[in-house]
C-alpha cells in the first residue's frame, strides 16, 4: 500500500509540474517586466551605460533607472550595477568623448534644469549641473565645449509659475475678437497644428512659441553663445573634429503647411560665430548626418520623396564644413529603408541598422563600392547600436519572439557576442511561450507575402482550436521576430495567433512597401485571406469556423475593413481604428499621410476616400466586435470609434465600446501600466467569449 501510495503521490507530483510548466503569459505579467535600451557604450569601451524601466503596479507609473556594466576586451567585468539614484527618474544617458562623465535627464525636485552630470571615475560621486548647460549636451571631440539645442530665454521673462497659462490659446492672425479677453478661455485656431497625439492638451499657436536654437559653451561651464537664429527648429547637431564647425539640420519649411514635399536640409556654422550656411538643396530631405573620424567626409540618408527609396550619401568636406564636391550614392542599388548612417573607426565604411523581412540587424556599406553587408544575424531584431570610438566593440539591444529586449555586447564585426542583461529570465522560466513558425503564401500576382503562427500553449494533437489574425499599423511597418505580449495572451488562453506582413510593410523593398496606394484595403485584403487560409491548411487542428481578427490603427482600419468586406472572421477586436477617411482627414494630426496615399484631399479624390472607408460597408459586418480607443488619441481620434460603435449598435451586431481615459494612440505600448494590462484582458476575454465560450454552447 505504501508502495502504491508513494507511486501515486509521484504521478501527481509529475501532473502538477507538468501543469505549473504549461501556463502560459497572463496579461498582468506586463508588472513583472524589465525593459532595457538606450544603449550607450562608453568611447574607451570599459563601460556601457543603458537605461532600465520597471513597472510600478501600485503606483500605476514607470521607473527608469540609468544602470552600468564594466567591460574587459569586450566581455563583462564584475556585476552590473545601478548608477543613478533608485529614488528618482534617470534616462538619457551621454558619454564626455573621454568617457570620465555621463551625461543623464532626470527631473529632481523643484530644481528646473534636468541636465545632470556625473564623474564616473570615481565611486560615491554626485550628481553636479555645468553652468549653462540645460539641454542634452553634444560634446565636442576634444572635450573642451558642449553644444546642445533650446528655444532661447528672454532675460525679462518671468517665473513659470507666473506665466500666463492660456499663451498662444489665440492665434496672433486671428481676425474675430472677444468682448473680454479675461473671460475667454477657449482656443482661436488658425494653423492646423494646434494638437499632436501624445499630448494630452490642444498645442499653443506655433507662432507663439519660439524655435530651438543652436548654443555652445565650455565643457567647464558659463554663459552659452547662441550661434545660429533661424526661422525653424535647429536638430541633429554633429561637430566637425577639429571643433571649428557643427553641422545641423532643419527645415526651413517647417511653417508652410501647405508643404507636402521633403524639404529638410542640413547647414554648417563655425564655433566662433557668423551666418550658418545651407550645405544642401531641395528637392529631397537630409537627416541623419555623420562626420567622418578625419573630419573629410559626411555621410546623411537623403529622401527625395515620400514614395522614394531614401539612400546613404557620402560627400567631402572642407575644414569649416563646407561641401567639397556633389553628394555621392553608396546605397542605390539595395532595395531596403537604411537608418541614419554611423562611420566606423577607420572610415572605410558605414553602418545603420535597417528591418529585413521580419528581423532587424546591423549593416555595413563600403564607402569604396557600395557593397552592403549584414553584421548581425538571427531570427530577431537588434537596436539601440552603438560603437566605442576605436570601433572595437558594438553594444545593442535584441529582441525575439519569446524573449524582451535585453543588453549584448560583441566584437565590430559582431562575433564573440556576449548577453549582458538577464533582467526578465526568472519570471519567463514561470511561463509558457510557444515558439513562432513560419508561414508564407503567394497571391494572385505572384508576390510571396510572409507570416508567422504562434500555437496555443498547451497544444495538443486531435484537439481543434480556434485561430486570431493580427495586423500590424502603419501601413509601412512590420511584424517579425520581437516580443509581442498580446501574441503570447492569446496564445496562454488557447489560440491559434498569426500575424503578417502583407504588401505595404516595410522590409520587402520599395515596390513591396508602396503596393498597396491608392488602394489601402482593397490590394492588401488578399494577402490577409490568403495568410488566414495558408494557416488552416497547413495546421488541420485550426478550426475554420472560429477565427478572429484584431489590430490597432491601420490594423484597426483593416479590422474593420475585412469585417465588413468578407464573413470570414467570427468576432473582432479593433483598437484606434479607422471608419471613415473623410473623419480621419479632418481630426487626425497626421491628414499629410492621406493626401499621399489617396493622391490628394477628398475634395479631389471623394469617390476613392469613401469606397475605402469602412463605413461606406458597415451594413455587411456581422462579426461581434469590442472597439478600443484612446480619448487623447489625435492620430486616428475618437469620432471613428464612435462611428463605427453607433452603427454597429444601430444594425444590432454585438458591440462593445472601451474608451480610455488619459490615453493616447500609443496605449498599447507606452499607456498607464494599468490601463495597458486591462485592454491585454479585455482582448482575451471577448475572443475567448465569442470563440471558445459560446461555441461549446452552440454545439449539438
Amino acid at each position: 500500500m505504501r508502495r502504491v501510495s508513494l507511486a501515486l503521490v509521484i504521478m501527481l507530483l509529475a501532473a502538477a509540474a507538468a501543469h505549473a510548466q504549461t501556463r502560459g503569459l497572463s496579461p498582468t505579467d506586463y508588472y513583472r517586466m524589465t525593459f532595457v535600451g538606450n544603449t550607450e557604450i562608453s568611447p574607451t569601451g570599459d563601460l556601457v551605460a543603458f537605461v532600465v524601466t520597471t513597472i510600478n503596479e501600485e503606483d500605476n507609473k514607470r521607473h527608469r533607472e540609468i544602470w552600468l556594466q564594466r567591460l574587459h576586451d569586450g566581455r563583462p567585468e564584475g556585476e552590473l550595477f545601478r548608477f543613478t539614484d533608485p529614488t528618482e527618474e534617470s534616462t538619457n544617458p551621454h558619454w564626455s568623448p573621454d568617457g570620465t562623465i555621463l551625461s543623464f535627464t532626470s527631473r529632481r525636485g523643484e530644481d528646473k534644469n534636468n541636465v545632470w552630470f556625473m564623474h564616473v571615475t570615481a565611486p560615491g560621486g554626485e550628481a553636479y549641473h555645468i553652468e549653462g548647460v540645460d539641454a542634452a549636451p553634444t560634446w565636442s571631440p576634444d572635450g573642451q565645449w558642449i553644444a546642445f539645442t533650446r528655444a532661447p530665454k528672454d532675460e525679462d521673462e518671468e517665473d513659470d509659475e507666473a506665466e500666463d497659462r492660456r499663451e498662444g490659446w489665440i492665434a496672433p492672425d486671428a481676425i474675430s475678437h472677444t468682448l473680454d479677453p479675461s473671460r475667454f478661455d477657449g482656443r482661436v485656431i488658425t494653423s492646423r497644428r494646434y494638437k499632436r497625439d501624445g499630448t494630452q492638451t490642444l498645442l499653443p499657436d506655433p507662432a507663439t512659441r519660439d524655435k530651438s536654437q543652436l548654443f555652445v559653451v565650455a565643457a567647464a561651464g558659463g554663459e552659452p553663445r547662441q550661434l545660429t537664429d533661424m526661422p525653424f527648429n535647429v536638430r541633429g547637431i554633429d561637430w566637425i573634429p577639429n571643433g571649428n564647425a557643427i553641422i545641423f539640420g532643419g527645415n526651413p519649411l517647417e511653417d508652410d503647411e501647405w508643404n507636402q514635399e521633403n524639404t529638410q536640409e542640413l547647414y554648417a556654422v563655425t564655433v566662433d560665430g557668423g551666418d550658418p550656411r545651407v550645405l544642401t538643396s531641395n528637392p529631397g530631405s537630409e537627416t541623419g548626418a555623420d562626420i567622418s573620424p578625419n573630419g573629410r567626409q559626411l555621410a546623411f540618408v537623403w529622401s527625395l520623396a515620400r514614395d522614394v527609396q531614401p539612400d546613404i550619401m557620402v560627400v567631402d568636406l572642407n575644414a569649416d564644413g563646407s561641401f567639397a564636391g556633389e553628394p555621392r550614392m553608396l546605397t542605390g542599388e539595395w532595395d531596403l529603408i537604411p537608418g541614419s548612417p554611423e562611420w566606423t573607426r577607420n572610415g572605410r565604411a558605414l553602418r545603420f541598422v535597417a528591418g529585413v523581412g521580419g528581423d532587424r540587424h546591423l549593416f555595413e556599406v563600403s564607402t569604396r563600392d557600395g557593397e552592403v553587408r549584414q553584421i548581425t544575424h538571427g531570427d530577431r531584431r537588434v537596436g539601440s547600436l552603438t560603437t566605442t570610438s576605436d570601433g572595437r566593440y558594438l553594444a545593442y539591444t535584441s529582441t525575439d519572439v519569446q524573449h524582451p529586449a535585453e543588453f549584448f555586447v560583441s566584437r565590430a564585426d559582431g562575433s564573440n557576442e556576449v548577453r549582458i542583461t538577464s533582467f526578465n529570465d526568472t519570471w519567463l522560466a514561470e511561463v509558457t511561450l510557444m515558439p513562432a513558425e513560419r508561414l508564407s503564401w503567394h497571391v494572385a500576382d505572384g508576390t510571396e507575402v510572409e507570416g508567422w503562427v504562434i500555437k496555443p500553449v498547451g497544444w495538443e494533437s486531435g484537439r481543434t482550436y480556434p485561430m486570431i489574425l493580427k495586423i500590424h499599423g502603419g501601413p509601412y511597418g512590420a511584424y517579425g521576430n520581437t516580443f509581442f505580449q498580446t501574441f503570447h495572451v492569446l496564445s496562454a488562453a488557447g489560440f491559434y495567433v498569426l500575424y503578417t506582413n502583407p504588401r505595404g510593410s516595410t522590409g520587402y523593398g520599395h515596390d513591396f512597401q508602396f503596393a498597396t496606394r491608392g488602394a489601402w484595403g482593397e490590394v492588401d485584403s488578399e494577402d490577409y485571406l490568403g495568410g488566414v487560409a495558408a494557416a488552416v491548411e497547413k495546421y488541420s487542428d485550426i478550426d475554420p469556423d472560429r477565427v478572429g481578427v484584431s489590430g490597432g490603427s491601420y490594423g484597426g482600419y483593416m479590422t474593420n475593413w475585412l469585417t465588413a468586406t468578407s464573413d470570414r472572421f467570427a468576432a473582432a477586436v479593433t483598437s484606434r481604428s479607422i471608419t471613415s477617411w473623410e473623419i480621419m482627414y479632418a481630426t487626425s494630426d497626421a491628414g499629410g499621410l492621406m493626401e499621399h496615399a489617396f493622391f490628394g484631399p477628398p475634395w479631389e479624390q471623394r469617390e476613392r476616400y469613401r469606397r475605402l472607408s469602412p463605413i461606406s460597408h458597415v451594413e455587411n459586418v456581422t462579426a461581434p466586435t469590442l472597439i478600443i480607443h484612446s480619448e487623447n488619441d489625435f492620430r486616428t481620434p475618437m469620432p471613428n470609434g464612435e462611428d463605427w460603435f453607433m452603427a454597429l449598435q444601430r444594425r444590432h451586431v454585438p458591440v462593445e465600446f472601451v474608451r480610455y481615459p488619459r490615453s493616447s494612440h500609443g496605449l498599447s505600448r507606452g499607456g498607464e501600466p494599468w490601463l495597458l494590462v486591462d485592454r491585454l484582458e479585455r482582448i482575451r476575454s471577448w475572443f475567448s467569449h465569442w470563440l471558445i465560450e459560446e461555441s461549446r454552447t452552440t454545439l449539438p
